[in-house]
Order: structure tokens, then sequence, then C-alpha cells
């Protein structure tokens, strides 16, 4: 016989309070990082940034507790509804989208400005785990056995790029990827795809990507080559971070921030702010942070009750890994800009909302593990 939790009292004594202090504490620091960025910025369009910021995390608390209570074992084919729905807004998003900085990812509902490919991420990683959970699969997959997976995920990954977002679509292609090694694959399959990658990859340097791309690829490795153009977003977030020293400059005191030589500073490099007023101190203590998230979200998918449980909270964590991971990287120089934002600490509404959505799903799947 199962037990599982049904009144209010007891579903709030099972839960996992250090993922939701976790990632509320991050938040809040997120929120402090953003008034500083912008409340004294002289830049053009960030007026009212930090108002609406807070108006998504309202949001964003409100579905984490919403989902929390619902049983994620009842979803049945909800995953797959709100997979196609995701599709559906990748492909509005294309045709009415609304465009900044030479890309078209935003649909303006008027409070929120909704970014489709960030609910495509979430939905595809649910959908995916709702396809394995009933396979008994223990030998491997081979890549025939990865073809249906594949293409669900290519679909919005392709819908992703186009916008363009490479981004986006690297982070959902590494999170699933890292979910397929989860589930197992087959050592042939590893290797095949490993010599395809190589193939592959100067066929797509000099023909799939746009010369933007490749100028952040070559500035990557040498971010001197064009210090005024595409390297000058990498060297100044490289100062903004090293100027920090021991202890910060103090709060609202970055002047890599306040005279506007950091780029994009309440987005993509949020942590540069961070790191300028707070110092390695403050960057070490945010990285525990981080890393304390993921350690509860690993402990969550390990107890989870059932195997849809474990692949959902597993490739969550692996896209909150990536993601913070790739936007630290890019901050610091160690990875290519490829337009990522914080998980819970860079502005942006749909990216903060399904955030705090994934914490809601792990929060129900942690309540529901008292199974026997």
């Amino acid at each position: 016989m199962r037990y599982v939790p049904e009144t209010l009292y007891e579903k709030i004594t099972k839960y996992d309070f250090s993922v939701v202090f976790i990632s509320s504490l991050l938040c809040i620091i997120g929120l402090f990082n953003i008034y500083s960025a912008t409340g004294t910025s002289t830049v053009v369009g960030v007026e009212g940034l930090f108002t609406r910021q807070l108006i998504s995390v309202g949001i964003g608390v409100a579905l984490m507790v919403v989902l929390s209570m619902i049983d994620y074992r009842k979803f049945g084919h909800l995953p797959y509804i709100l997979y196609g729905i995701s599709i559906l807004l990748l492909l509005v998003v294309l045709v009415l989208g609304r465009s900044a900085y030479g890309a078209r990812r935003w649909i303006n509902i008027g409070f929120l400005n909704l970014q489709p490919s960030e609910i495509a991420k979430f939905s595809t990683i649910l959908a995916l785990a709702r396809y394995f959970a009933n396979d008994m699969n223990i030998e491997g997959y081979s890549l025939r056995d990865l073809l249906i997976p594949t293409i669900m995920v290519a679909v919005p990954a392709g819908l992703i790029v186009i916008q363009p977002d490479l981004g986006s679509a690297l982070l959902l292609l590494i999170s699933v990827f890292s979910l397929f090694l989860f589930l197992k694959m087959r050592k042939n399959s590893l290797i095949i795809l490993a010599v395809v990658a190589s193939i592959a990859a100067p066929v797509i340097y000099n023909f799939a990507l746009k010369d933007y791309q490749r100028k952040r690829v070559m500035t990557f490795i040498d971010p001197s080559l064009d210090p005024k153009g595409a390297g000058y977003n990498s060297l100044q977030s490289k100062i903004a971070v090293g100027s920090g020293r021991l202890v910060g400059k103090g709060y609202m005191k970055g002047t890599q921030t306040h005279l506007n030589f950091l780029p994009e500073h309440h987005t993509d490099f949020i942590f540069s702010v961070h790191a300028e007023e707070n110092g390695f101190v403050g960057s070490l203590f945010l990285l525990l942070l981080y890393a304390l998230l993921l350690a509860s979200g690993i402990r969550i998918a390990s107890r989870a009750g059932d195997k849809f449980g474990v692949l959902v909270a597993v490739g969550f964590v692996a896209m909150l890994f990536w993601q913070a991971f790739i936007n630290i990287g890019m901050v610091i120089g160690i990875m290519p800009v490829v337009g990522i934002t914080l998980p819970f600490m860079s502005y942006g509404g749909t990216s903060v909302i399904m955030s705090f959505a994934i914490v809601g799903i792990l929060q129900s799947i942690s309540i529901r593990r008292y199974m026997f």
C-alpha cells in the first residue's frame, strides 16, 4: 500500500525547505543586483526593470506554491500538451514576436515580455521524462532507440536557433544529452556521436553560424582580436570581476557597472555586477549557494518515488547546472558569450518564473517521496 500526504499540513511538513530557501536567497541577491545595475543607470530603456522583475518574482513564487501542491504523478499527458503549446508559441514568436538586438524572441503580453524558449526548455524536459517513464530498457539506448526523443528535442531547438538564440538552443541540447547519459547510452552510440560531432563542428562553424557568432567564437579564444567589437563584452566583464578583488567595491559602487562600461549588466552579465561589488568572497558565496541548490535537487532525485520523478528532477537539475555554468563561464572568459541568463539572478520575467516553476515541481516530487 502506498501512503501519500494529502492534508495541507502534511504537505508543508514534507517540504524540502533547503531548495526554497536557497532559490529565494539567490533571487533576493539578484533583485539587489538588478536594482544596483539599473537604479542609477543612464542607459535608455532600463527604467522600471526592477519593478517588472518584482512582479515576475511574485508570479513565479505563486506558481511554485501551486505546482508543489499538485501531485506530479497525475500529470498524465499534460507534459505533451505543454510541449505542444511551447512549439506553437515558438512558431508565433517568429511571426508576431518583438524584435531586439537583431533577434525575435519575445511576445509582448502587456505586463510581461513572454519568452517562449524558456517555456520550451521546461516543457521538453517534462515531455522526455514522460516518454521514458514507462520504458524498462536496462541495457542502454542505441541511436535508433533515441530517434523519437531526438526529434522531440530537435524541433524546439531548431525553432529557437531561427530566432536566433543559439545560447538557449545549446542549453537545451546539453541538458537533454545529460539526461540521455543518465538513462545510459550504449558505448558504440557515444562513439558514433563523438565522430559525427567532430565532423559536424567545422561544418557548422563555417556554414551554419552567422558572422557575429563566428566572431564570438574567435574572440572567446582571444578577446584582444576585436576589443571594441565582438570582444568588448568579454573584456569589460573580466575587468569588472577582477576589479572586485577580495571583498568588492561595495553596494552600488561598481564603476564598470555605473559608468556603463559593462554591457547588459542587468541580464547576461549580472554575475559581473555581483563580483565587482562583493569581490571574491561574495562570488564564492554565490557559487556555494548554486552548489547547495544543485545538491538539494540531486537529493530529491535520489529519493523520488518513481522513474518519472527521477527523470524530471535529473533533467531540471542538469538544466540549472548548465545554465549557471555557461553564464558564469561566459562572464569570467572560459566560455564564449552566448546570451544565457543566470538562474534566479538575471533580469528576465519568463526566466525567473520558469526557474521557480522548476522548484515547485521539485517540491512536488519531494513531498511525495514517502511511498511504500
